[in-house]
């Protein structure tokens, strides 16, 4: 098991699943520009990032996060049992994975969702005798309050799969009151915040810890796979805004660059995780594969 250690804080990602994308011109993929050629065209992704197909290699995770006093979730992936137009039911080995972990259920404190999309937000609850309930019933939930007012306003004429997204994994900790609508600034504790990274959805964040002169950033979704670290153009078709997605991810990956943080990219397949380096008029990642 992947492990990244940051002054105090320790980052442990938790893989629901990973998957090779088909890329099908005339259907709907991820980013229409990362074809296989594409692809290898940007050697350094393979073979970590890249099939021998020339196919992304996509992971869905959690990140397990343990701070001095706080035990973190963030992301809860796409969750058990839960049907999905655009996505296979899964049954998983999720909580026993978390509690090898360390992570008992009733031992999380706080649990992030970086944004409103269904496979950041699945274990936020389980089927329990027929009803959904909160998987971590001692934790917060925190929801950026502008990504949810956006959410609510638009989710009558969103996708089936959003409005049985609220149902069954928003509204059961909405309604136990364990949830607290936060600032995309907010600051969960002197050593973990988050940073707005806005374009992907309306209030996407990321989160950052800071910890002994030492920083990483867990990304979520503005950026969903290591070629948009050399292409940062290439937008996903889910994006919201690609143009403020794209604008996002240049900001972003120059910062990240020069401060030398880690980057722990949310859909990253192993090993997940790297530091920027310079490459030509953009970056590439330099993996780092600490246990």
């Amino acid at each position: 098991m992947l492990k990244w250690t940051i002054g105090r804080v320790s980052i442990t990602p938790l893989v629901e699943m990973q998957v090779e994308l088909p890329y099908d011109e005339s259907g709907i993929i991820l980013i229409r520009e990362a074809s296989p050629a594409a692809l290898k065209d940007i050697r350094w992704l393979s073979p970590n990032y890249v099939s021998e197909d020339g196919l992304m290699k996509i992971a869905f995770q959690a990140f397990l996060v343990e701070a001095p006093g706080i035990r973190m979730i963030v992301d809860t992936c796409v969750g058990h049992a839960k049907p999905r137009e655009t996505m296979m039911t899964l049954h998983t080995a999720f909580l026993e994975d978390l509690s090898t972990a360390g992570f008992g259920r009733d031992a999380v404190d706080i649990v992030v969702c970086t944004h409103l999309h269904y496979d950041h937000v699945g274990w936020n609850t389980m089927l329990e005798d027929g009803d959904w309930v909160p998987t971590f019933p001692r934790a917060r939930y925190l929801l950026g309050r502008k990504e949810f007012d956006h959410f609510r306003s638009t989710v009558d004429a969103a996708t089936s799969d959003d409005r049985r997204m609220l149902a069954d994994s928003l509204l059961p900790v909405i309604e136990a009151g364990l949830v607290d609508f936060v600032d995309s600034d907010h600051r969960i504790s002197s050593e973990i915040r988050l940073h707005p990274t806005e374009g992907h959805t309306p209030g996407h964040v990321s989160v950052v810890i800071e910890s002994l002169g030492e920083t990483a950033v867990i990304t979520g979704d503005m950026v969903h796979h290591p070629c948009q670290i050399a292409r940062p153009d290439w937008a996903s078709f889910i994006d919201f805004d690609a143009a403020a997605a794209a604008s996002t991810r240049r900001r972003e990956f120059a910062e990240w660059e020069s401060t030398g943080t880690l980057v722990i990219g949310t859909h990253f397949s192993a090993p997940t995780a790297g530091r920027m380096v310079r490459d030509g008029d953009n970056f590439r990642l330099e993996a780092d594969g600490r246990t």
